[in-house]
C-alpha cells in the first residue's frame, strides 16, 4: 500500500513539473511571438543565401545575363516576395520590378516617405567595406500588397566593381510611419544640439546631453553622439555604454546601427532607421527614425523618434 501511495505521489509531481514547464514553454512563445513583429531572424538566413546565388549568378554568367534574369517576373530570382534589385555605384538602376522606371536612370538622392536617403546610404556602406553584405532598412512598395509603402528589411551585397545587388523581407506589420512635423521637429532638435556643441565645445556639452534631467533630455527626445571611430560619447539612458566602442554594435536585425548613423553623418547628415530600446516604454526595443548629423568631422550627434508601436492592419 505504501508502495503505491509512493508510486502515485511521484506520478503526481511528475504531472506537476510536466505542466510547470508547459507553463514555461507557453510563456517563452508569448515572450518571443511579442517580440516577432520587430526581429525577422527566422527569414535572415534565406535572405542572405537569396542575395548571395544573384551574386554568384552575376560572376558566373556576366551582368548583362544576370539583370535580364533579375529584371524577369517570372525568373528564377523572384521567390515569394524575393525579388533582386540592383544598381551601380553612382546611382543608376539597373534591376527594379516594383519600380521598372527606375531603370536606367540615377537614382542617388532618392527618399523614401520619411526622407531616408536609402541607396546613397547603401552606396556609402558599400563603398566604406566592399568586401561583406550588410543589412538596412526603408520604406518602399510592397508588390504583395498592391504596391502598398510598407517597412522592409534588406540585404545588399556587390557584385562587381562597380554594381551591388540586394534584396528585402517586409516587415509589414510594423507602423513605421512619421509625420513630417514630428520630422521637422527632430531636424530642429538637433540642429539646436549641433549649434550649443560647437558654441560650447565638446567636453562641456556631453555633460548636457548625458544628463537625462538636463536641457536636452524634453519630450522622450535626447541626444547621442559618438566619434567616428565608433567610442560612444553620449546616451543619458545607458551611461554604461559611454567610452566603449560600439562601431559594429547590431540591432535585433542585423543591422550595424552605429557605422550607419556614422556614415549618414559623414554626408553632413541625414535619416536613417534602427531597431531601439525605448526609455519611455521601460527600455522596450522599437523602430525608430533617426537624425544625425556631423559636428566637426570628429564626432557625431543625433536624436530619434519612435514610432507608436501600434502594428499595421
Amino acid at each position: 500500500m505504501n508502495n503505491w501511495k509512493t508510486l502515485i505521489a511521484t506520478i503526481l509531481l511528475l504531472s506537476a513539473i510536466v505542466l510547470v514547464n508547459q507553463s514555461a514553454l507557453a510563456g517563452d512563445k508569448s515572450i518571443g511571438f511579442a517580440n516577432a513583429s520587430l526581429n525577422a531572424s527566422h527569414n535572415l538566413t534565406e535572405l542572405v543565401k537569396f542575395v548571395e546565388s544573384a551574386v554568384a549568378y552575376a560572376k558566373e554568367g556576366g551582368k548583362e545575363q544576370a539583370l535580364n534574369e533579375f529584371n524577369n517576373k517570372t525568373g528564377s530570382f523572384v521567390n515569394g516576395e524575393l525579388y533582386i534589385f540592383a544598381i551601380d555605384l553612382n546611382g543608376t538602376g539597373l534591376a527594379s520590378l516594383p519600380k521598372p522606371d527606375w531603370i536606367g536612370k540615377n537614382n542617388l538622392n532618392a527618399t523614401d516617405p520619411n526622407g531616408v536617403l536609402f541607396n546613397k546610404n547603401e552606396i556609402e556602406a558599400l563603398k566604406r567595406d566592399p568586401e561583406n553584405g550588410f543589412f538596412n532598412y526603408l520604406i518602399f512598395p510592397n508588390p504583395a500588397h498592391n504596391n502598398k509603402n510598407e517597412l522592409k528589411l534588406a540585404y545588399l551585397k556587390k557584385a562587381s566593381d562597380n554594381w551591388f545587388v540586394g534584396s528585402g523581407i517586409y516587415l509589414s506589420n510594423i507602423s513605421a510611419s512619421f509625420d513630417q512635423k514630428e520630422r521637422d521637429d527632430l531636424v530642429t532638435y538637433v540642429n539646436e544640439a549641433l549649434k550649443f556643441a560647437r558654441e560650447n565645445g565638446k567636453q562641456n556639452s556631453l555633460e548636457v546631453f548625458n544628463d537625462p534631467k538636463g536641457n536636452f533630455t524634453r519630450d522622450g527626445r535626447y541626444i547621442f553622439a559618438a566619434e567616428y571611430g565608433g567610442k560612444c560619447l553620449a546616451q543619458p539612458f545607458q551611461p554604461e555604454l559611454i567610452g566603449k566602442n560600439r562601431l559594429d554594435e547590431k540591432d535585433p536585425n542585423g543591422v550595424k546601427i552605429s557605422r550607419l548613423a556614422s556614415d549618414v553623418a559623414r554626408q553632413g547628415n541625414g535619416f536613417y532607421y534602427a531597431i531601439y530600446p525605448d526609455p519611455s516604454r521601460n527600455m522596450t526595443p522599437a523602430l525608430k527614425l533617426n537624425y544625425a548629423t556631423d559636428v566637426d568631422g570628429i564626432w557625431w550627434l543625433g536624436s530619434g523618434i519612435y514610432a507608436n508601436g501600434e502594428e499595421t492592419s
